[in-house]
């Protein structure tokens, strides 16, 4: 897998999604720093999906590190290395700066095609215990190979599934055929905010708020962008789909395991579906976009929040599993469950 992904976007994550493009070494060859740093905190405040958090004492800090650095940096890496090492400890997950010899507008069109080359989704056996590593929630080409691996699992009559998640980052809609093979019946698994529910609403939102909307349907990542800011609140439904898988599933997880693959997690826990195994997940399930800066930076920053409809906000708490062990021995516990 190319290492320009950026595996942690949602889509829905249904998730967070930073599409692999070239990166500029030089876009601009004098860049001013406190003009970057002005915008990004300007850009931030006006789409973060609650602007209210940005008022608190640890986004200030960062916004003063920040600062700090845009008058010490005297180069571009310089800059962006310093970015990222505020960021790690930083209020919230989702927060990515980089440089591009594209916009944002330009690379549209690539947001909803994209393909991995492959790898996204790897289906192994152990006797006949299929074992689903999917590695990232992002491209097409992971959707087909996850609906490939059900028809191949249901071919030979796999007497149980694993569903390796260890090492998800995350990424869009390839959450959606993998949960849908589970699960048996509807599931509402949970449902994003921005703005327009922060701007009025006090309290989290809940299956009475959900009541009554249609589900979000669509697969294109940019439509996604777009009405998830715009609507009050978006439901997430999952809808079983051919052929379905009905025997015992195991479902790996880690500390590493975040944003769309956090979704999975809970929602196949919250279905009944599934036995989760390994550490809590890494609380990073929010949904991300891009905005172009000055100097030929783009600014990717969380424009959604994300409850589970189970088990409440993702974002800062993960999803606890059902047996608690090191992601490095979870295998070896769901093997030994799964030739029970």
């Amino acid at each position: 897998m190319s290492n320009a992904l950026k595996l942690t976007a949602c889509v829905l994550t249904l998730a967070l999604l930073t599409p692999a493009i070239t990166l500029a070494q030089d876009v601009a060859a004098h860049t001013d720093f406190t003009e970057l740093a002005d915008a990004i905190n300007a850009t931030m405040r006006a789409h973060h999906y609650d602007p209210a958090e940005l008022e608190g004492p640890a986004y200030a800090a960062v916004e003063q590190a920040v600062s700090n650095l845009a008058s010490t940096a005297t180069t571009d890496e310089e800059f962006l290395s310093g970015f990222r090492t505020i960021w790690r400890s930083g209020p919230f997950s989702h927060v990515v700066l980089r440089q591009s010899d594209q916009t944002v507008a330009q690379m549209g069109a690539y947001f909803d095609s994209m393909r991995i080359g492959g790898g996204g989704a790897v289906l192994s056996w152990d006797g006949d215990i299929a074992v689903l590593t999917v590695n990232t929630m992002m491209g097409q080409d992971t959707i087909e190979e996850i609906d490939a691996a059900f028809d191949e699992i249901a071919h030979h009559d796999a007497s149980a599934l694993i569903v390796d998640l260890r090492e998800n980052g995350g990424g869009a809609f390839a959450v959606r055929p993998l949960v849908a093979h589970i699960i048996d019946t509807p599931l509402d698994a949970g449902a994003f905010i921005s703005q327009p529910w922060n701007a009025t609403m006090d309290h989290a939102p809940g299956r009475a708020d959900i009541a009554g909307l249609e589900p979000w349907e669509g697969w294109s990542v940019l439509s996604f962008w777009a009405d998830v800011q715009a609507n009050l609140v978006t439901r997430i439904t999952f809808q079983p789909v051919e052929p379905s898988f009905d025997g015992p599933v195991y479902v790996l997880t880690s500390n590493e395991t975040a944003s769309a693959a956090e979704m999975a997690s809970d929602a196949l826990k919250a279905s009944g579906r599934a036995t989760l195994i390994g550490e809590t997940t890494a609380g990073e399930m929010l949904s991300q976009t891009l905005y172009d800066l000055p100097g030929g930076y783009q600014l990717a920053l969380p424009i959604a929040d994300y409850y589970s409809m189970t088990n409440g906000r993702i974002e800062g708490h993960g999803v606890v599993p059902d047996i608690a062990t090191d992601a490095a021995t979870a295998m070896d516990a769901a093997l030994t469950l799964a030739r029970q």
